[in-house]
């Protein structure tokens, strides 16, 4: 029976080169001249650590990360900001979260999406991916393009398709 899987992985090199490339983009920028600005990967823990001066500059480098993943192929969505949080030499620092994976309450509404069309397709939630699987491939891709044309938080890649 046909399926294919709903994931959200993320390259982790690209996220590399992708901060990397935000991070020069920042030391051109005339705005950013004699300043203190800091943007850390952690590969560990999946995070993206930014340290600066205001709020603008704040927003500038988390639009720069954004512009630097999207050219590397990666849905800026995937990475969520906390709130700035002042530090003790008068300067702001904010962390993101890189998130991979779907989560529980996100893909029980992704089930329910795809059951609510009352296509002849059925949904299952295995760890951090949804299986979908039918009859039919047309099917399939009409709940890739209904996936698609929602908006969720996260980023979706569809993967595995079997015939």
């Amino acid at each position: 029976m046909p399926s294919f899987d709903v994931v959200n992985k993320i390259d982790h090199q690209q996220v590399d080169n992708a901060v990397n490339n935000a991070r020069k983009a920042i030391t051109t920028r005339w705005d950013f001249r004699n300043t203190k600005t800091e943007i850390e990967l952690n590969k560990k823990e999946n995070t993206i650590h930014i340290v600066t001066e205001d709020e603008m500059k704040l927003k500038a480098i988390e639009e720069a990360i954004g512009s630097a993943l999207f050219k590397t192929g990666i849905d800026p969505k995937a990475v969520t900001y906390g709130e700035p949080q002042p530090t003790s030499n008068a300067m702001l620092k904010q962390d993101g979260k890189i998130i991979e994976g779907i989560e529980q309450d996100i893909a029980k509404r992704i089930v329910k999406m795809i059951k609510d069309t009352k296509m002849k397709v059925q949904a299952a939630i295995q760890g951090d991916q949804v299986r979908v699987t039918g009859k039919s491939i047309d099917d399939l891709q009409e709940v890739i393009s209904l996936l698609k044309s929602a908006d969720l938080e996260v980023p979706l890649q569809y993967v595995n398709m079997k015939r």
